[in-house]
């Protein structure tokens, strides 16, 4: 329903010229990763494969004695269980061809499953858009769930660049990632190397917003390992852990910008207050706590009736920021659609002295903790008629 009932407008899809199906072939075989069958497994894997038929083949050499291309090729043949049985050759020869049948044996298990895993990771990478070798000062955005997906596009519109992580391919905001032609890598941003492939290293900014507690933290202790002076927003849900988190982040990495948000928290003075049954009109973060800006009727609260604006602050609960008259809601032009103050009309005075008495009939605009804005709400007194008398909490 937030979704629906949001209005921004859409990313805009990046141009791209109208190019042959040659030039388009070309571009998409140059930038497909093609460097993941060089990686140190495959590489160790077939070196160890070509030293061992290169010492056979020396060694059939010796034992039977012809040309260069015989003493490469029977080795191979008996590696790969294809030759026949030497059992009309000499001794050494049918020893050499056990031997090589025994290596064929415990190496080759190893050349499949090198192959296989470079495979794999081929077709991950093609199905990606890693970013380019050149790309800096970007910011990585790990998660494309409804937040992670709304966050990328709040950031193209703002000329960012981005690069993505995130692990299922079938996410929400994969399809917006392809379209935007954003950097994509459908891989485990806790896996070794993937961080490194998003070139966290020469990054400005990373954002954690995967639903996992855990998960974020060690993405983003991985993250400042390779790079301590990134900027690191994390997601967090339990606000008790969201708080030792930031602590011990910024104590480890003391030159680093580091912020940590539980979700309930910042959540939690929203719905308090709807519940309070107040409009609220907005919520700030301030470190571990929330600001509320709300509106307060003056009539009825011992705590501002009668007082000053300077008598009325509490410090640490709430302080007057505006002064405007309290008008029925029926009045034309003194709500908007949610039912609360119109602020921009002329009765509100931003400016009052410290020295303005408050009295029924005013209406003020109040920032408040949510300790205060609940003492407000539980102090209030009713007197519609006959003396007033404060209501239990």
């Amino acid at each position: 329903m937030l979704e629906e009932v949001t209005h921004h407008h859409p990313p805009e899809s990046p141009t791209r010229a109208r190019r042959g199906y040659g030039a388009w072939l070309r571009d998409r075989l140059a930038h497909l990763p093609w460097t993941v069958f060089l990686s140190r497994e495959v590489i160790a894997v077939f070196g160890a494969l070509a030293a061992i038929v290169l010492v056979l083949a020396g060694a059939t050499a010796l034992a039977e004695p012809g040309p260069l291309w015989k003493s490469l090729y029977l080795p191979l043949l008996d590696i790969f269980t294809m030759g026949d049985p030497a059992t009309d050759e000499s001794p050494a020869r049918r020893v050499l061809q056990l031997i090589a049948g025994f290596v064929g044996l415990a190496v080759l298990p190893l050349v499949v499953a090198a192959t296989m895993n470079a495979t794999e990771a081929f077709r991950r990478a093609s199905v990606g858009h890693p970013p380019a070798e050149g790309l800096t000062d970007h910011i990585v955005l790990v998660g494309l769930g409804k937040i992670g997906t709304r966050v990328l596009a709040q950031l193209r519109t703002t000329g960012h660049q981005v690069v993505v992580i995130e692990r299922d391919s079938n996410a929400r905001g994969v399809a917006l990632a392809r379209q935007l032609g954003v950097p994509l890598l459908l891989e485990d941003a806790g896996a070794p190397g993937v961080l490194d492939r998003a070139r966290i290293r020469q990054s400005r900014s990373l954002l954690v917003l995967t639903r996992d507690d855990g998960e974020n933290l060690d993405i983003v202790m991985a993250a400042r390992e390779s790079n301590p002076q990134v900027r690191v927003v994390m997601r967090l849900y339990d606000d008790d852990f969201a708080a030792t988190v930031s602590r011990t982040m910024r104590t480890s990495y003391p030159d680093a910008t580091t912020r940590s948000r539980s979700v309930s928290a910042l959540a939690a003075p929203s719905f308090a207050a709807a519940m309070m049954g107040r409009h609220v009109l907005g919520v700030m973060p301030v470190e571990r706590g929330s600001l509320l800006f709300t509106t307060v009727d003056v009539e009825g609260h011992p705590e501002l009736e009668g007082r000053s604006i300077h008598q009325a602050f509490r410090e640490n609960e709430w302080r007057v920021l505006a002064v405007g008259t309290a008008v029925e809601p029926s009045s034309p032009g003194s709500t908007d659609t949610l039912g609360g103050p119109r602020l921009d009309r002329p009765g509100f005075n931003w400016r009052p002295s410290q020295g303005r008495i408050l009295r029924a009939g005013d209406r003020a605009v109040v920032a408040s903790t949510r300790r205060g804005l609940d003492f407000l709400m539980t102090g209030v007194q009713r007197h519609p008629t006959g003396p007033r008398c404060r209501s239990e909490p």
